[in-house]
């Protein structure tokens, strides 16, 4: 249950108890109904007990006899389910429904003209629903008292209430479909702020918001100032962490100067070995600080950062065909404008001049530069036509301090800088084979709007 999505707990939560609800109200319904058809019984049957009386004659022999019998077919069909019967003078008649058994009416008191309605057993083992009557004859009749009796049996009752119920389950399965759609629209409209919240957050990540916002309901907005308070605490500890690696800079050029002076005094006292390692060390603690630094100001430019690709190639091709093994070389460039990517616009030519001097390094004669859009994402190559690399050692030259020739002076450090800032900017940078030479692939997501 916990691993279910919130709107599906809901909406079983809901369809749950639409379904408890109803069937409740079907059994109350069902009770109701039968009180009802119960009370439509005992009119009818004290229609019948009225009718009984007003029949009650005395014949040739003196006896009480029932002149008109009520009219209802029943009464004349043994066991035909509807029964009278009237106790008066010692003696019981009854109607031939009854054939020969006499229905057992308690021994209470009745007032003159007082009904009481009894749950009797007849015959067989019907159950019955019997209304009596205590009254008094007429002076015509010879006086006396008379104990009058009419009775249905009650699985007529029973059968109507199951009919009643038949009729009632339809609609009720109808209701239960409406309010559980009704529940499921209610939940989409109740959980509709999770959905900005959602897409909020997302827009903070891709650096098109800095925070949630307060334009939230009343149940969210707790939530939502948490996380902003935590996002202003995160820039905080960013700021607090790039002026920490500045101080830090700043705390070791004076020590780095001063041991590569001291390099400098062991070569001219004749210590070349010794200088070389000084200045070894100190190099690789320099590229350590820079490297902390260069992260440091990736992540502070995250969220709004932007950067136009071709704007960025020029700068470095600028710089690059004018230097060194760069302007022995053939450059091509096929680069759209608009190619916005979220990335520091330095940071991009930081990546790339990185690739593009490892491509110089490299090539016999070509360096190409190509960029495309890609679904959601700014695609930039950079390929030249130099030896290449095998397959399986291609991760590998993604590692600090790799080198595809270790005869080379280089650091072996631009690959796995270029990787580094990349990936701080949220994309990817991949190498492969361009046969002939290598392909740097860096793919990087695009600004928003």
């Amino acid at each position: 249950m916990r691993r279910l999505s919130l709107r599906l707990r809901l909406l079983l939560a809901g369809a749950a108890a639409i379904a408890l609800s109803l069937a409740v109200a079907a059994v109350a319904l069902s009770e109701l109904f039968a009180a009802h058809v119960e009370r439509r019984a005992l009119a009818e049957l004290s229609v019948h007990l009225d009718q009984l009386l007003a029949g009650i004659e005395r014949g040739a022999d003196g006896t009480l006899e029932i002149a008109t019998a009520p009219a209802d077919p029943r009464f004349a069909r043994p066991l035909g389910g509807l029964y009278w019967q009237i106790e008066a003078e010692g003696t019981v008649v009854r109607s031939r429904s009854l054939w020969d058994y006499t229905l057992p009416l308690p021994t209470d008191v009745l007032t003159d003209g007082a009904g009481h309605v009894h749950h009797l057993v007849g015959a067989e083992g019907e159950l019955l629903l019997v209304y009596e009557r205590f009254v008094r004859l007429p002076t015509r009749l010879g006086g006396g008292a008379a104990r009058a009796a009419v009775a249905l049996a009650e699985s007529d009752l029973a059968l109507a209430k199951r009919a009643f119920m038949a009729d009632l389950a339809p609609y009720i399965a109808l209701l239960a479909l409406v309010l559980i759609a009704a529940g499921w629209a209610q939940v989409g409209v109740g959980l509709s702020p999770l959905a900005r919240v959602e897409t909020r957050v997302a827009e903070v990540r891709s650096g098109a918001r800095t925070r949630l916002g307060t334009d939230f309901p009343a149940e969210l907005r707790p939530l939502a100032s948490e996380v902003d308070a935590l996002l202003a605490l995160r820039e905080a500890e960013l700021a607090r962490a790039r002026t920490r690696a500045g101080d830090l800079a700043h705390g070791l050029k004076t020590p780095l100067q001063a041991l590569l002076g001291e390099a400098d005094r062991l070569r001219h006292a004749g210590q070349e070995t010794g200088a070389r390692a000084i200045e070894e060390i100190t190099a690789e603690m320099h590229r350590h600080v820079d490297r902390e630094l260069s992260r440091a100001r990736v992540a502070s430019r995250a969220a709004s950062a932007r950067a136009d690709a071709a704007q960025a190639v020029a700068r470095i091709l600028r710089v690059i065909q004018r230097s060194g093994r760069g302007a022995e070389l053939t450059w091509t460039s096929n680069l759209p404008p608009g190619l916005i990517a979220a990335i520091d616009s330095d940071d991009l030519t930081e990546a790339l001049g990185a690739l593009a001097e490892n491509a110089a390094r490299h090539a016999h004669s070509t360096v190409r530069l190509a960029a495309r859009r890609q679904g959601g994402q700014v695609l930039i190559e950079v390929s030249d036509d130099g030896p290449g690399i095998a397959p399986e050692r291609i991760e590998t030259m993604m590692q600090r301090g790799a080198r595809a020739d270790e005869s080379d002076a280089s650091t072996g450090l631009g690959l796995a800088i270029a990787r580094g800032i990349v990936e701080a900017a949220g994309g990817t940078l991949t190498l492969s084979d361009a046969a002939p030479g290598l392909r740097a692939a860096i793919a990087l997501p695009t600004a928003p709007n």
